[in-house]
């Protein structure tokens, strides 16, 4: 007995041991694959200092019990450190708190792969009397910035309106209130970097959207520092240090400038060696006293010398904010709105047709526009089209008339045509879209019964925090519950909206209305308005058109050089090709000769997915109608394309300077348009000799350098 108790003991201590041995191998496993998640992106707080980076910037603070204070930022690349000098809170408000300290900490890795990259998200924690804020740092693999954003609860003392100002202050009393600037900050201040110096200089850019009254989407200013406060107005700030070398930049995540709520007048404030960013877009009223209210988020971003690196720098980070994905961000859209038809033709028949037009030219996605739905908008041909601000789910049903049997017949065309349909949507906005969840079920009910993926979200108005909330909870539902299948297209062209650095996670923007009816398209102001846009944000995200060219002559002067139907069609569809082209048209409309296009966008469709997954930056010179102009994708360090067109000038050779070093060998081969394939080396300013037969030609190289296939 006591023998075979012996052996039980041994058997169970081997068992014991075996599981014991297993259990730790499984848990190295697990510690190992956790470690190798995150291990460009890293968070400690030792001897209370918090450290936050990855492998290409780190950012330090002092604790001081959550209510951080920066003291070094560093770009790792380079290993330039700069050393900060204030001692006060980073982030501070219009009042002073009874601090209490009591902060916290924690972090976790983010696996959420439907929209932004997987990323490290620190939280911190602070209690400021009454007010508690929470700032959840993203710091992203392999990319030279941190983002943060705030979320405030509580109740917050006295008013942060404040006063408006405006940005070119000269007379006494206007620098009085600069004086009052320097003391107490009107706006809370979202960061703040004090250096060990004052030779900084500033590029600013400040967008405009609302594009339906707006031609100029871009404008770049300068400014160097100086020992009064500047009061600097754009979303965008890039500093670059003239004593030591070196640039960082700062990206406000907010509407455009001047659609973004509670706005003071400016972004950030500099004087001497202090750069602030200020303006959360909320007051007082704003606040929640149990849940948190999210703010205005804002990244810093380092980057090394040179033009190329601080705009690299920047795409590297905005890329990382929505996973372009081939089978679900890339297509080729066509949408019959632009030709004025309205929903006047619109009905089962016409959208057939449509369709089969749209299969002649090689259209991805067919959207039916405003009208497809039982309640009709004012925007409606039909008179008893009223709707605009308040909607119900049986809105959007299929109108019974013009659909009779749904929009079956539609899906069962579009899929023998390997065509995705597409639809117009406008959330209902009353009581600040106070019927989000509502509307949210009705795309998740057209996603789930039609398999419907793509929605123009349009008639955005964002007055207060609680609209931008209700529709920002509108839109994640839908992402959630359809695990991010759905992709939206988000009207920029009126309204107080998202513009384009805001929400940019949801899908890619619908940047413009043009139309021959009212002679207001161009094709030179669609490219002029890529090509400047295209510097500092990703135009890959953008939804350009092109327009049916032989409509509406008569809208035109006859001896206007710039005249749409003189410009050869697949010129035009080529100035979206660094975007996503939008064929806003008719298909059924074109004349016959139109359909001559679809071999050029078969050839860009094979290549559309592996161009916009480079860095697309502008080259030549700003679009006029007669300058030699383009875009250039970098994909790698080795390889690229350049999209360059010869706009209507009699020049047949152009020196453009590219974002290729100096004496380079390079190996260039025509893939579409009137290029040929050749070799060349790089001059000075990496200037590349390119060379087109005649006015309004392009041509879409893809480009190896040192001859590396």
């Amino acid at each position: 007995m006591k023998k075979n108790t012996e052996i039980q003991v041994r058997n169970f201590s081997k068992a014991r041991l075996s599981f014991c041995l297993l259990l730790s191998l499984y848990s190295y496993v697990q510690m190992m694959a956790q470690s190798n998640e995150g291990k460009d992106c890293y968070t400690k707080l030792q001897n209370d200092t918090l450290y936050i980076g990855n492998s290409l910037i780190e950012r330090q603070f002092l604790w001081n019990k959550g209510n951080l204070i920066s003291t070094i930022l560093k770009n790792k690349e380079s290993g330039q450190a700069w050393i900060l000098k204030d001692r006060n809170p980073t982030t501070s408000f219009p009042f002073k708190p009874n601090y209490e300290g009591n902060g916290s900490f924690k972090s976790q890795w983010n696996h959420r792969n439907w929209t932004a990259s997987e990323h490290l998200e620190v939280e911190v924690s602070c209690e400021l009397g009454k007010l508690s804020l929470k700032k959840v740092f993203r710091i992203y693999p392999n990319t030279p910035a941190i983002a943060c954003d705030f979320f405030v609860k509580g109740i917050a003392e006295g008013d942060w309106k404040g006063q408006k100002i405006a940005v070119d202050m000269t007379s006494g009393v206007e620098k009085k209130i600069l004086k009052q600037l320097e003391e107490q900050s009107p706006v809370p201040v979202m960061d703040k970097l004090v250096f060990d110096h004052g030779h900084w200089k500033f590029d600013l850019v400040d967008f405009k959207d609302v594009t339906d009254i707006n031609n100029n989407l871009v404008k770049h200013s300068t400014y160097l520092t100086f020992t009064k406060p500047l009061l600097l107005r754009g979303n965008l700030l890039f500093a670059k240090d003239l004593k030591n070398g070196g640039q960082l930049f700062m990206l406000k995540e907010a509407p455009l400038s001047d659609k973004q709520l509670h706005y003071p007048g400016y972004d950030f404030y500099s004087k001497s060696n202090e750069l602030r960013a200020v303006g959360l877009g909320l007051t007082p009223s704003d606040i929640k006293k149990e849940d948190w209210t999210k703010a205005y988020s804002l990244a810093v971003g380092v980057a090394g010398r040179g033009e190329l690196n601080k705009l690299s720098a920047l795409r590297k980070y905005q890329k990382k904010l929505r996973i372009h994905y081939p089978e679900r961000d890339e297509m080729v859209m066509m949408n019959t709105w632009g030709d004025r038809g309205q929903d006047g033709k619109l009905n089962e028949d016409f959208a057939i047709r449509e369709l089969e037009a749209a299969a002649k030219l090689g259209i991805t996605h067919f959207q039916l526009d405003d009208g497809w739905q039982k309640g009709l908008s004012k925007n409606s041909k039909d008179p008893t089209g009223k709707l605009w601000n308040s909607w119900d789910a049986d809105s959007w049903r299929p109108h019974p008339q013009r659909f009779p049997n749904g929009l079956e017949p539609i899906l069962k065309s579009a899929k023998e045509l390997n065509i995705k349909l597409a639809l117009w949507f406008h959330p209902s906005d009353a009581d600040s879209y106070g019927n989000w969840g509502q509307d949210a079920e009705i795309l998740l009910s057209l996603y789930k019964k039609y398999g419907i993926t793509n929605f123009k979200i349009d008639g955005i108005e964002l007055p207060n925090k609680q609209a931008e909330n209700n529709l920002r909870s509108f839109l994640n539902k839908v992402l959630e519950e359809t695990e991010g299948q759905v992709v939206f297209n988000l009207d920029a062209t009126a309204g107080k909206r998202g513009g384009y650095h805001y929400m940019q996670e949801y899908g890619n923007v619908f940047l413009e209305n043009r139309y021959t009816d009212w002679g207001n398209y161009y094709p030179h102001w669609t490219l002029r308005n890529a090509w400047m846009l295209s510097r500092y944000v990703p135009l890959e995200r953008f939804q350009l058109e092109f327009l049916n060219k032989w409509r509406n002559r008569d809208k035109y002067a006859e001896n206007d050089p710039f005249i749409p139907f003189q410009l050869p069609f697949d010129y035009q569809f080529a100035i979206t090709m660094m975007g996503q082209p939008l064929a806003w048209f008719e298909g059924s409309n074109l004349p016959n000769g139109a359909f001559s296009i679809a071999n050029s966008i078969q050839v860009y469709k094979k290549r559309m997915y592996n161009m916009h997954s480079g860095t697309i930056l502008p080259i030549g010179k700003e679009p006029s109608g007669k300058s030699w102009t383009g875009f250039q994708s970098i994909t790698d360090d080795r390889s690229g394309y350049f999209l360059v067109f010869r706009e209507g000038n009699e020049i047949p050779n152009e020196n453009i300077r590219t974002w290729i070093p100096e004496n380079e060998r390079v190996s260039l081969t025509c893939l579409l348009g009137s290029g040929k394939d050749f070799e060349t080396t790089t001059r000075e300013q990496g200037k590349v000799e390119f060379s087109l037969p005649e006015p309004h030609s392009y041509a879409l190289y893809r480009y190896f350098r040192n001859d590396v296939p």
